[in-house]
């Protein structure tokens, strides 16, 4: 099978196109053939070698970690009738034509949502259901979305919106504001513009109630003075690093600071729970992801660059087995 595999970590160029054996099932084990192939910002991060002590890789290794396809072979306790079915997968691998999972890691793609935007939602969302529940968005309180415009990011625009939040969108292009605002943002705003935090707080009336951070690092240390007081800062982004907040400026203003990726990766039963309810408000029409760039498996080292340079607009994915890349 064709694949994608890091041989030793680096840049974007260690992506390198190779044939691997297919993948055979264990017991409890399937084989999915691939469609789509998620793509998050944190696959660039662990190929430059960052992470080991949160998501060990061993080396060489088949990036990503997951998507969506159909069931091709089932393993030894297995009901076959999985066979045929669209599924995603949400697994230690992704960049390849077929992976093999347990059982328990795939969920069947319900009628009528597209295989594209159930890969799309593999990660992202379950990261914005999982943040959702950690923010907590309210009625008629303001809300700002830093790295409105990514995968999760979009998401959480969306979610705040549904729950009746009015949202601040904060990102570093027109393209990317405008598709935040398409997503229901009522303000949107420039976030490397030096006056950016004042905005933000002038278009609140001093402060969002609840901050999402995307951007990580010193952006996102500096977005906590767009928390009003009393409010609630969920940081996220790994883009520069992590944010960084002053706990004892944050305490002095009652500011309550959520950092959940320090946890480590969520339980295997809380990411069924969460992935089940992204894929089911997709098919309602409810969550809407935004996919702004696809490639074709062998330009994987594309799509790392295109979000190192944060160029990508929405969701990036692979597409595998013959399907077109736009």
């Amino acid at each position: 099978m064709r694949a994608i595999q890091v041989a030793a970590f680096g840049d974007p160029d260690v992506l390198s196109p190779v044939g691997l054996p297919d993948p055979v099932p264990g017991p409890g084990q399937v084989v999915v053939g691939m469609a789509a192939a998620d793509v998050i910002f944190l696959d660039t991060l662990l190929r430059g070698g960052w992470g080991q002590d949160l998501f060990p890789r061993t080396l060489p290794y088949v990036p990503g970690g997951g998507g969506a396809g159909a069931v091709v072979e089932t393993g030894d306790g297995v009901d076959p009738t999985w066979t045929g079915r669209r599924v995603v997968v949400r697994t230690s691998a992704g960049y390849a034509e077929r992976v093999v999972a347990n059982v328990e890691e795939i969920m069947p793609v319900p009628d009528g949502l597209a295989i594209e935007a159930a890969a799309a939602l593999v990660h992202d969302g379950v990261t914005a259901l999982s943040l959702d529940r950690l923010g907590r968005p309210e009625k008629g309180e303001w809300v700002l979305v830093s790295a409105a415009a990514g995968g999760a990011g979009s998401l959480l625009v969306q979610l705040a919106v549904d729950a009746g939040a009015r949202v601040v969108a904060a990102a570093s292009s027109d393209v990317k504001l405008a598709l935040a605002g398409q997503l229901g943002a009522e303000v949107a705003i420039d976030y490397t513009q030096s006056d950016w935090i004042s905005r933000v707080r002038k278009a609140t009336g001093g402060g969002a109630a609840l901050v999402y951070d995307g951007a990580g690092g010193p952006l996102g240390t500096a977005a906590l003075d767009a928390v009003a007081n009393g409010g609630r800062f969920v940081t996220y982004g790994t883009a520069d690093g992590f944010a960084a907040p002053d706990p004892e400026l944050a305490a002095r203003r009652g500011i309550r600071v959520l950092a959940p990726l320090l946890d480590g990766p969520p339980d295997q039963e809380t990411v069924r729970e969460l992935l089940g309810l992204a894929l089911e408000r997709a098919a309602e029409g409810r969550l809407r992801p935004a996919i702004g760039a696809t490639y074709p498996l062998e330009r994987a080292a594309d799509a790392h660059r295109a979000l190192a340079a944060r160029t990508t607009v929405g969701k990036s994915l692979l597409l595998v087995g013959g399907r077109t890349a736009s």
